[in-house]
Order: structure tokens, then sequence, then C-alpha cells
């Protein structure tokens, strides 16, 4: 018996609709085949890849930018319509904790897929992601347990990728047996040695570039002895997207190399764009509960210093180190880029809690997400005074 993640469903693998122009781009996957070096090959496509959209159908010479009313800071309690085509991970959709103990051989299946998508209420853009949302999906192991990993790269892919698991005792994470141009599946195994949450990624350069429009994704190895049971579980990544076009933009935006060197991005968010974690897939508890938060951060640039606004951490995970004691009494956690870390929350007061980057600054660029807490008031703890 295995642990084996699904495979994609047919909405992921969904092909979204191609111009003429958009096919003759895919056929320039050859000049990947042809090219020097990988290096060379994808910041060619992706700089070509960029010219043609700017030239195209895309957002370029817009400098619209949101007005007063479009703040995220009030934005955040309004409940537009949802987005059909949209890579947004839902947060309660990760695995349950593993009721075994004895180490196995788990066999996760990834397909990379390029996919044009919401960003915000305004604009799309063409992510590269793991099985259609970013993050990508949670991935749960027990420590000693054999991991196979197959990854198989879309045909209508523009761009080769791989994956490199933190997690991963082995040149590249995995990174170079993985490598696979549009079309094309490889596998690799390796043996999980540490406990701990990990973050995932695809390595294929310019790396920063493909983590940068979605491809990331967590891992938890979970200790022979698991973790302390909670009442919920909730999977969060934090990203920033690096486009040509100025926040707030509308119509079909395009990455910026050039920003993304210079670390200029122009949109923070959770789990995969504006909104996704307040319009589309707020969280919800009850007073009572214990949640956990298992938080990374994709990046590729920027440390998160996370925060829930309301709530003081009663347990942390430093790092996503699990072999040590949790500290207790915590408000703000610095997480690195290509880090994480796992938070506990004993829930005691109804409201709504806003997941938040302290850096507040980016929360007006797109970064926030609810935690809808519901229950009896508890006035010993809070309340208002007339």
């Amino acid at each position: 018996m295995t642990d084996a993640p699904k495979r994609p469903n047919a909405d992921a693998n969904a092909k979204t609709g191609e111009t003429p122009e958009e096919t003759g781009r895919i056929s320039r996957r050859g000049l990947l085949a042809g090219s020097a070096g990988l290096t060379l090959g994808s910041l060619a496509l992706a700089g070509k890849v960029r010219a043609d959209h700017e030239h195209g159908t895309g957002a370029a010479g817009s400098t619209s930018t949101p007005g007063p009313s479009g703040s995220l800071s009030q934005r955040a309690y309004s409940m537009p319509e949802r987005v059909a085509d949209d890579v947004a991970h839902d947060p309660a959709s990760l695995p349950s904790p593993l009721d075994r103990r004895e180490p196995q051989t788990v066999r996760v299946e990834l397909e990379t897929i390029e996919k044009e998508a919401n960003l915000d209420g305004r604009a799309t853009f063409r992510y590269w992601t793991f099985n259609g949302t970013v993050p990508g999906p949670f991935v749960r192991v027990r420590v000693g347990d054999t991991v196979e990993v197959t990854l198989r790269n879309a045909e209508d892919s523009w761009m080769p990728h791989n994956v490199d698991f933190h997690a991963c005792t082995g040149p590249g994470g995995g990174a170079e047996a993985t490598t696979c141009f549009p079309g094309e599946e490889k596998s690799f195994r390796f043996k999980a040695l540490k406990p701990g949450l990990y973050v995932y990624h695809c390595a294929v350069p310019p790396v920063a570039l493909h983590i940068a429009n979605g491809m990331y994704g967590l891992i938890l190895v979970e200790p022979e002895e698991g973790l302390p049971p909670v009442d919920r579980e909730f999977y969060v990544m934090q990203g920033e997207l690096y486009t040509h076009e100025r926040f707030g933009s509308s119509g079909l935006l395009t990455e910026d190399y050039d920003k993304m060197l210079e670390e200029r991005p122009e949109y923070f968010f959770l789990n995969g764009h504006v909104g996704a974690l307040t319009e589309h897939f707020p969280m919800k508890a009850n007073v009572g509960e214990t949640v956990r938060i298992y938080f990374g951060v994709g990046g590729p640039n920027f440390v998160s210093s996370f925060h829930v606004i309301g709530e003081i951490f009663d347990r942390v995970y430093v790092n996503g180190s699990v072999t040590s004691p949790p500290q207790e009494d915590v408000q703000t956690v610095l997480v690195p880029a290509g880090g994480a870390t796992i938070v506990e929350m004993d829930l005691e007061v109804p409201g709504r809690y806003v997941l938040v980057d302290h850096s507040l600054s980016r929360v007006e660029r797109g970064l926030a997400g609810w935690l809808d807490v519901e229950g009896e008031e508890n006035p010993e703890i809070f309340a208002e005074l007339e």
C-alpha cells in the first residue's frame, strides 16, 4: 500500500484556448532542444515569449494603478465573483496525518502545467505550475519512507521544467534527474532521511523565474511518532510576481526578467494570486479548536515576516524543524525564501483574523488571507466597551 497523491484532474489538464500566434510560440520549443545550454535556451525563450506578448495581446504599456477603492486594505473585505480559471490552492486541501508508523514507498506524481489564469480582478497571467495550482500539491510522507517521484512536462508547455526537493539528499534534490522538455517524463527516488517541513521547486535556469511564475510547494516529512493532533490543518505559501506591467494593470500580464534580477516585484500574494485566501478560499475554524498552518515562502527573493493580526502563535516549529521543541507565545515569524515554518493557534475568540507579511506595504500589493473563526463570544478575553 502506498500514499499516492492523485494525478491532476481534467480541469487542471485542460488546455487554454490557443490562438495561431500562441501555436507558433509553442513550436519554438525546438529552439530549446538545439540550444547550446539549458540556461541560455531558457533565457532566450523567456525573452522571446515576453516580446511576443508585448507586441501581441498582453497588457504592455498599461500604466493603470488602483485608486483608493482598489487598496488591498479596503478590498480585503469585499467578495467579488470568482473567476473560473484559477490556480489558487485551497489551503484546506491537504493529505490527512499519517496513521502508520512503518516506512513505505510513496509515489508522487507531478505534472508541470503552464496555464493562463486569474491574477486579480483585472488581470491574468501565464503561470507555470505543478499539477495546475500555486503552490503545487502538499506532499506528506514519514521519515524513512522511500519517495518515488515521477515528473511529466505537459505537451503544450513552452519551457523545460524539473523539481528540486529540499527534503532530498542527492544531486540537485532530484532536479537533474527530472529535467523534462515538453512532452517528456522522468522519475527518480530518494529516501526521506530527515523529518521536517521542506520546500520543493523547479530548478531549471533561470531558477528564480520558474519559481516566481508559480513552481513551488511543500513536503512534510513526519517524524516516526507523527505530530501532535490538532483540529484543523492549513497549507499556505507566499509568493511574489515580477510583471512587466505595473500593479493594477488589466489584461494578460507578462513576466519581467529585469525586474526579477533587480528584486522589484509588482505583486505579493498567498496561494497563487491576489485574493486567493480572501475572496476564494478563506480559511474557516471554530472557537475552541486548535489550528496548524504549514507556511512556506516560494520567493524567489523576499523573506516573510509572517503574522496573524489579532492572534498569537501558541507554538512555532522554527524553520520547519519538528525535532526541536516548538517555541511558544510568538507574535511574528521570519521565514526565508525557500524556507518554511509550522505554527499553531488555540482559538479563543470569534472573528476574522488576517494573515499578513508584517512588511505591511506588501498588503497593498496583494498579500492577505482570512481565518474566519465562528463561535460564542468570550468577553473575558475580548470585548468592546461602549
